[in-house]
């Protein structure tokens, strides 16, 4: 008898932490590609490739999640940001005839998300995802997740952006003429991101959609659901976001698949309870909005061709704020599941305990419905964000170029005695395929296998083995790798804070200080209108030293800080931290205590 053996077999240990094993690895080492007009996407012609004289992807990158590790407090993502479906074509108008200004390019994102996932007790005050980064979290394909807004608000006549507004324009409602089938988008730094219901990577993840062949597009499934979303990305507050379908019951698995229901409603009057702004004017933010933003009132521009209804996200009354009959308001979890945040509590096949969890928000024709992913305030403490890992880390998951082949056991065809070969495998490498009768003596079949274009894995046959060996061995080695764009870290070599002067102090002394922060450092600081949460000097061993008051000029960016040094503090250097939310800027040794 014939015995034949697995040339490569590698096998990953069960993980049963979904923060780790829900992310999206397995086109992590094939190119990302993009469609540039209609014509090629219908007919699948793509490019890995390509540049418009701003944004230039003059070589291949791979495409998403490259690497993930972790630690007790969190989770680390490497990714170029670059879908691993074939993006685009983006246009600029709504006959597609012009193409979008922007295209994608690698960025080598580097993000951490915090390990705790289930809250037991969320802040009372909510964060607002504006402000210090653009990113609000990633999907589990390793593309950005940004939140329901544009950047643009209305205040005294105007829309701006970065805006000072309150009246804040609605990402889908505005920008959606630029998405590509997967709704989404770049900005002009190259950045790929999604605002709206990530339907491409739903297709990839099995979450009830259909691919319409023809197009290369994608549809809500007319069937019905009969399973729950799966996890679709991680916000930076730890809490994960799911497609639109869950459990009738929020805390019962048992209770039956549905489209999740969004708690919002349009403006316009025809819900019982909710107020009718087409003809009443924008006079009044809903209560969500000023219950988030500090009870600042602010009145938007009537309702007309250019400041259409919907085109704000203010435009949207939250049920749980409306009457819906005498004196009773409508409730989370009787008229609607999703909270003002797009949150419930609820079961789910990752977390059967429960857990606080965002959903996508789509409407029962499958139109993305504000908030869609999420509102723009974090339902949790938003801690997560750029960064590397300072901290001892296990590694889960490596890919692109650092991926681990593996192969499967090999296929026999008993008419031919062909023996077929396959084996996971990096898209431009070089593969040699070696054949043995005894382990020992290794005969080789190729020299120079190429990987399978715009695939995950490679295979090769050697013709009639099995009629002619009483035993035979395989095995596979890549020789070679074409050159690729493996980024450069969005973190930068330098420093947050440029400078701060006067740069020493004397114990028992106060200093008022100017701190200019260093605008070409990735991540770029936050515009000049955003003021610091917290200033202080920090010195290994050392007692921590906080501003006692702080501002920053709206108009240059600079920051005035006043340090009283106690008596007793330690002298030596110290590294001044300026902080915006969950994110801070820093000069290293930039201080002096004397």
């Amino acid at each position: 008898m014939k015995t034949l053996a697995v040339f490569v077999l590698t096998a990953a240990a069960l993980h049963a932490d979904p923060q780790l094993t829900s992310w999206l690895t397995t086109y992590s080492s094939k190119y990302a590609r993009i469609y540039k007009t209609d014509a090629e996407r219908a007919s699948n012609t793509s490019y890995t490739t390509w540049s418009n004289g701003q944004q230039n992807q003059t070589l291949p990158a791979y495409s998403g999640v490259q690497s993930i590790t972790n630690s007790n407090n969190w989770i680390y993502l490497n990714t170029t940001n670059l879908g691993p479906y074939t993006m685009g074509p983006w246009y600029d108008t709504a006959a597609r005839t012009i193409a979008f200004v922007n295209l994608p390019k690698n960025q080598n994102i580097n993000f951490r998300i915090p390990r705790s996932s289930t809250l037991a007790a969320p802040p009372v005050t909510k964060s607002s995802m504006k402000g210090s980064e653009d990113s609000i979290g990633f999907f589990v394909d390793g593309v950005a997740m940004f939140d329901s807004t544009d950047g643009f608000s209305y205040a005294s006549g105007t829309e701006a952006s970065p805006g000072t507004g309150q009246w804040h324009r609605h990402a889908y409602a505005n920008e959606y003429i630029t998405f590509d089938a997967g709704n989404t988008h770049q900005q002009n730094t190259g950045k790929y991101h999604n605002h709206a219901n990530p339907i491409a990577l739903r297709y990839l993840l099995g979450d009830h959609i259909d691919l319409v062949a023809a197009t290369n597009t994608y549809v809500e499934s007319s069937s019905i659901a009969t399973k729950h979303s799966p996890i679709l990305g991680w916000v930076r507050d730890g809490l994960p976001i799911y497609g639109p379908y869950g459990y009738s019951n929020a805390l019962d698995a048992n209770s039956g698949i549905r489209r999740m229901v969004g708690g919002f409603v349009i403006r316009n009057g025809t819900t019982a309870g909710v107020d009718n702004i087409v003809s009443t004017g924008r006079t009044a933010l809903p209560a969500w909005a000023t219950r988030n933003n500090g009870n600042i009132a602010a009145a938007g521009p009537n309702v007309t061709t250019t400041y259409f209804l919907g085109r704000y996200c203010e435009d949207w009354v939250y049920l749980g704020d409306s009457i819906k009959t005498g004196t009773t308001k409508y409730q989370q979890g009787v008229d609607f599941d999703l909270n003002e945040y797009n949150v419930r509590y609820c079961v789910t096949p990752e977390f059967p305990a429960g857990t606080y969890a965002y959903f996508v928000n789509i409407s029962a024709a499958g139109v993305p419905q504000f908030p869609v992913n999420t509102n723009f305030y974090f339902f949790g403490n938003a801690t997560g964000g750029t960064a590397t890992a300072s901290e001892t880390v296990s590694t889960f998951f490596t890919g692109g170029a650092n991926l681990q082949e593996s192969g499967s056991a090999p296929t026999v065809n008993s008419a031919t005695g062909d023996i077929t070969l396959t084996w996971s495998s990096v898209e431009g490498g070089t593969y040699k395929v070696q054949a043995s009768e005894n382990l020992t003596g290794w005969t080789n079949l190729t020299t120079n296998k190429s990987a399978a274009s715009d695939a995950i894995a490679t295979t090769h046959i050697d013709a009639g083995a099995k009629n002619t060996y009483a035993n035979r061995f395989y095995r596979v080695t890549r020789t070679a790798l074409a050159s690729y764009d493996g980024g450069t870290t969005t973190l930068g070599t330098s420093e947050g804070i440029s400078s701060i002067s006067p740069a020493t102090g004397s114990r028992g002394a106060t200093v008022v200080t100017t701190i200019t922060l260093n605008s070409a450092y990735t991540m770029a600081p936050p515009p000049a209108t955003f003021a610091p949460t917290s200033i202080n000097l920090t010195k290994t061993g050392a007692a921590t030293i906080g501003a006692s008051t702080f501002s920053r000029n709206p108009t240059t960016g600079i920051v005035s800080a006043t340090f009283t040094i106690s008596a007793a503090a330690t002298t030596g250097t110290y590294t001044i931290n300026t902080t915006f939310g969950p994110n801070t800027w820093s000069l290293t040794n930039g201080f002096t205590v004397n």
